[in-house]
């Protein structure tokens, strides 16, 4: 009996990929760079997105999809409050975002007037690394304060993405953080992947990041 529920599991995912496929499509149509922002509670994902809109409205058109559980508008007021246009995604519980999620999310934004789509996946640092959304890059976001073994425990997380940003880099003196440890873990991992450290609060090293996000944009 056991048995019988992978082939359940692969048509779930195979569809989702589809959908994924389906919507990378209409993004790479409307020449939007797509990006799907995932890590842990508190690592500082939404302001890491809120910075980066500040960095870059004056030279691109950016819109962003915010992913929560339960239906609260925290973290979409925020992203309002810079007049970016932005859709809530309620998951009703569920600890990821999917492919149809995000295409509810897409139509209600203006797809030709984007240039940029930010989408805040849901805090969490294993479900969402099973779930395509059709995004063109993958980006984590880890934290010098959840400590330097997370590519260790959570290693799915960390393969396939196409950037790691380290945030909090400014609570290094104050915090046990090995970072050559972290670095190894995630050269393990996945080799050669952009890595970013900053500290989106003081803005230190953010530079770097916006520039890798120009030199596809």
């Amino acid at each position: 009996m056991g048995t019988k529920t992978i082939p359940i599991v692969k048509k779930i995912l195979n569809a989702n990929d589809q959908i994924a496929q389906e919507n990378n499509k209409v993004f790479k149509d409307n020449n939007i760079l797509t990006i799907n922002v995932m890590a842990s509670p508190g690592s500082g994902k939404t302001s890491m997105i809120l910075r980066t809109i500040k960095e870059l409205s004056s030279m691109c058109r950016i819109g962003v999809i915010e992913g929560d559980t339960a239906p609260v508008t925290i973290d979409s007021d925020k992203v309002s409050n810079l007049d970016i246009p932005v859709t809530q995604i309620n998951t009703g519980g569920e600890c990821h975002l999917d492919a149809m999620m995000v295409r509810k999310g897409m139509e209600q934004l203006d797809l030709t007037n984007l240039d940029l789509l930010i989408i805040e996946n849901v805090g969490n640092l294993i479900c969402p690394a099973a779930f395509k959304l059709g995004e063109d890059f993958s980006v984590v976001v880890a934290s010098i304060p959840e400590g330097d073994d997370k590519p260790y425990k959570y290693p799915n997380i960390y393969r396939g993405i196409q950037a790691l940003i380290l945030n909090k880099i400014d609570l290094l003196p104050y915090l046990d953080f090995d970072m050559d440890y972290f670095q190894k873990g995630i050269e393990v991992l996945n080799p050669g992947v952009s890595f970013f450290p900053l500290s989106c609060k003081t803005g230190e090293k953010f530079g770097p990041w916006i520039n890798w996000l120009k030199n596809y944009l």
